[in-house]
């Protein structure tokens, strides 16, 4: 048995731990927050932006596509096949950015996780993921490489043989939009050169404080967007759209798959505070129970100890 010493010791240094844990997970709520209200006001806004997006494209004639700009299309690739020639930049007529023809001979797992722990299993789960998805992706013969944003993420990686070319650390860090839009255009024209056959995303996604969901996405070649409800819907035909279709088309791609990025930042972020809230959380419930069997231990110690001193002075004086 420990002495009183040690004991009290102990106590000392689980409240001391308490204070840190529980200071920690006020902050971490402050943050989760904020982040909620930036990924709740963002979602349905990407969304329908998705949404829009596709019923443009289901409005705009093949013929018509080519007068997509170049700048847009060699960030994104030919659409549909609309400039067989190659001649905007965007690589073979072949790769469909919305459906992806072309097989993925080489593919791009983006994966987001956090620069810090004391998250829960936050960063394990996306590493866990990350590998397992790495490995079938072998299986069926692709060539895998991984672009990693956030430090918990990207020294695993590194040390398992797939470092990330580039530090994009600071994305979580500092969250803008401006940082995902920069690595937004450097997927879509990698994908638009030919280099990746397609581009996955790997991240929490945030359910609840409670419930983080790992999610795997196929980023590029883009997948279609499911109405709230299920319905399906096609443009009105008497609606007049401003300068055209064409134009909106060239100006909604580039910002779609950008916004998609910035939104998957928010998301994952988001998900890192409620795991950090709820992990605080659960350090704090077990610190105050430590503290409550050390309290115990130290009182009937304490005890034991008065009672023997009691026991000595009594049997001396008989003597």
């Amino acid at each position: 048995m420990a002495s009183l010493k040690e004991t009290k010791g102990r106590i000392a240094s689980v409240k001391s731990t308490l204070k840190i844990t529980s200071a920690m997970k006020m902050v971490a709520s402050a943050k989760l927050h904020k982040a909620q209200n930036a990924i709740g006001s963002m979602t349905p806004y990407e969304r329908k932006l998705r949404e829009m997006l596709q019923l443009l494209l289901a409005s705009v004639p093949l013929d018509k596509r080519q007068v997509l700009t170049p700048e847009n299309c060699a960030t994104l690739g030919n659409i549909r096949g609309g400039d067989p020639s190659g001649k905007l930049g965007g690589g073979p007529a072949e790769q469909d950015v919305f459906r992806g023809e072309k097989p993925a001979a080489k593919v791009a797992i983006v994966a987001f996780a956090s620069n810090s722990s004391l998250c829960g299993g936050f960063n394990g789960n996306v590493v866990r993921e990350v590998k397992a998805r790495v490995n079938a992706l072998k299986a069926e013969g692709c060539e895998v490489e991984v672009i990693s944003v956030g430090k918990k993420v990207a020294e695993p990686m590194k040390r398992a043989g797939y470092p990330s070319a580039k530090d994009w650390n600071d994305l979580v860090a500092h969250v803008s939009y401006a940082s995902a839009d920069a690595l937004a255009k450097m997927l879509q024209k990698a994908f638009a050169d030919g280099k990746y056959g397609r581009i996955e995303l790997i991240y929490n996604h945030f359910v609840s404080t409670a419930t983080q969901k790992v999610v795997c996405e196929t980023y590029l070649p883009a997948q279609p967007v499911i109405p709230v409800g299920g319905e399906t819907r096609e443009w009105p035909e008497d609606l007049i759209i401003e300068p055209s279709a064409e134009e909106m088309l060239a100006d909604l791609l580039p910002l779609v798959r950008s916004l998609r990025i910035y939104t998957v930042i928010l998301d994952s972020v988001a998900a890192e505070h409620a795991a950090r809230t709820i992990a605080m959380q659960t350090a704090t419930d077990n610190g105050e129970n430590i503290l409550q069997e050390l309290t115990l231990e130290y009182n009937k110690g304490r005890q034991q100890k008065i009672t023997s001193e009691i026991l000595d002075i009594v049997g001396g004086s008989m003597q």
